[in-house]
């Protein structure tokens, strides 16, 4: 919808919107959601099907969001406000930097993703998402000198790349190699990337590679130049849905960086890698939820309308339980998903990642479970016009075919799934010898 109006099918939009109260929104939460739907309306909602068709968002979006610091609110929160201040930076749509909180980020990942489709959202922000936070949190200053007056201003754009043809998942075995040249200058980078979102668009990424021996411990991250740089081969390649997201085959043969785009340590690149993980999985947790919200809703207004069997599909009992269970898994997920967010953004990030780290990667995993009962309850109930790629079922469609892109990305389903258990139980001994010492 167009306006600021509320939707009124059921499941079409998160509690607060509908006019329920809520605990985590203040009037200047409010006042930047119509801000920021209205914005995404006029500039990327009104012809997200036509470009995904396409297959490419037109530039001119890219510098449109720029000019508006509508691509700044990708990052983790609270912002650098120091660096965006020193940049000019002031506000997003009114809202102070200083005063940015989680709770605003929620909102506009929730509204970039109102479209249904991934594709169009995430040719913009996978980049400033997650290739720049690595250089903000753990950058030197002479390398955050160099790199961030220009990536925090749209005027070049980065990429994340970690993922390999033979290591998704399994970061800690990535084989991109980083060696050191003969007079220590350089790294001499070689090896392959793959399914990387933006790469085809960046000037730089902020890559994963292996400085030292087998395992996490060998693993650094670098700055590694992209756009016509000698040794970086790079070509696009097509996935299930996300059609314009730009997703990057990258080839790196001899290339040759300077030792000082290194960030942070040596041999650090994995905790570094997990630090971003949270964000990049809270970050699709939000937007994979509004997917699913689109799909549900859009197939109950689809039930109260179509007829078969001479009364309309909403009088039939065996479509009114497919809705109320996938509404359930929604809204439950839902709930859980902004619980998180306000837990978060109440918390220091140290004790949010050691504490809500693998919870974190459960509600990922979670997502892509919902979202794909939502899509194929919605692909079931649409019928015929659910398979179809134009019309009115279209909608449900694309978001089933998109749904892999949900549950692979940022780790895979049955991986974060062994991952937040994991991380649980390091959490549970960790507090358990705290109790322990202090009933000495």
């Amino acid at each position: 919808m167009a306006t600021n109006s509320p939707n009124p099918v059921p499941f079409s939009e998160p509690p607060y919107l509908c006019g329920l109260p809520s605990p985590y929104y203040t009037e200047g939460h409010r006042r930047f959601q119509k801000a920021c739907r209205a914005f995404l309306w006029e500039h990327l909602m009104s012809r997200a099907f036509e470009w995904e068709r396409e297959g490419t968002v037109p530039e001119h979006v890219w510098h449109t969001f720029a000019k508006h610091n509508m691509l700044v609110p990708n990052l983790p929160a609270p912002l650098p406000v120091a660096w965006l201040k020193k940049l000019g930076i002031h506000d997003i749509l009114g809202v102070k930097v200083e005063d940015w909180d989680l709770i605003y980020t929620g909102i506009y990942l929730d509204e970039m993703n109102r479209s249904g489709l991934s594709g169009p959202p995430s040719s913009l922000t996978a980049g400033m998402a997650f290739g720049v936070p690595p250089i903000i949190k753990f950058g030197s200053p002479q390398l955050q000198e160099r790199f961030l007056p220009e990536l925090l201003t749209c005027k070049k754009r980065t990429c994340i790349a970690i993922t390999e043809p033979d290591a998704g998942s399994d970061v800690a075995n990535i084989t991109t190699t980083a060696a050191k040249s003969a007079d220590g200058k350089h790294y001499i980078i070689n090896g392959t990337k793959k399914w990387i979102t933006n790469g085809i668009w960046s000037d730089y990424t902020t890559m994963a590679v292996r400085t030292g021996g087998p395992g996490p411990s060998g693993l650094s991250i670098v700055v590694v130049p992209l756009k016509n740089y000698p040794g970086v081969t790079m070509r696009r390649f097509s996935v299930a849905g996300q059609a314009c997201s730009g997703t990057t085959f990258i080839e790196l043969d001899d290339v040759k960086v300077p030792v000082e785009n290194l960030i942070g340590q040596e041999g650090l690149g994995m905790k570094y890698i997990m630090t971003n993980f949270n964000h990049e999985r809270l970050t699709i947790a939000v937007g994979v939820t509004r997917q699913a919200r689109v799909a549900l809703s859009a197939a109950f207004e689809y039930c109260l309308k179509r007829e078969a069997f001479g009364k309309p599909l909403m009088d039939q009992p065996v479509v009114r339980h497919r809705l109320a269970k996938a509404g359930a898994e929604l809204e439950t997920l839902w709930a859980w998903v902004e619980q998180f967010i306000y837990q978060l953004n109440n918390m220091s990030k140290e004790e949010g990642d050691f504490r809500l780290g693998g919870l974190t990667a459960l509600a990922k995993a979670r997502a892509g479970m919902v979202v794909n009962e939502c899509a194929q309850v919605a692909v079931l109930l649409f019928g015929g016009n659910g398979l179809t790629r134009t019309g009115q079922g279209e909608i449900a469609e694309r978001i089933l075919r998109e749904v892999p892109g949900a549950r692979i990305p940022g780790g895979s389903e049955d991986v974060l799934l062994d991952l937040s258990v994991r991380q649980l139980v390091k959490v549970y001994k960790k507090q358990s010898e705290k109790l322990g010492q202090a009933n000495l």
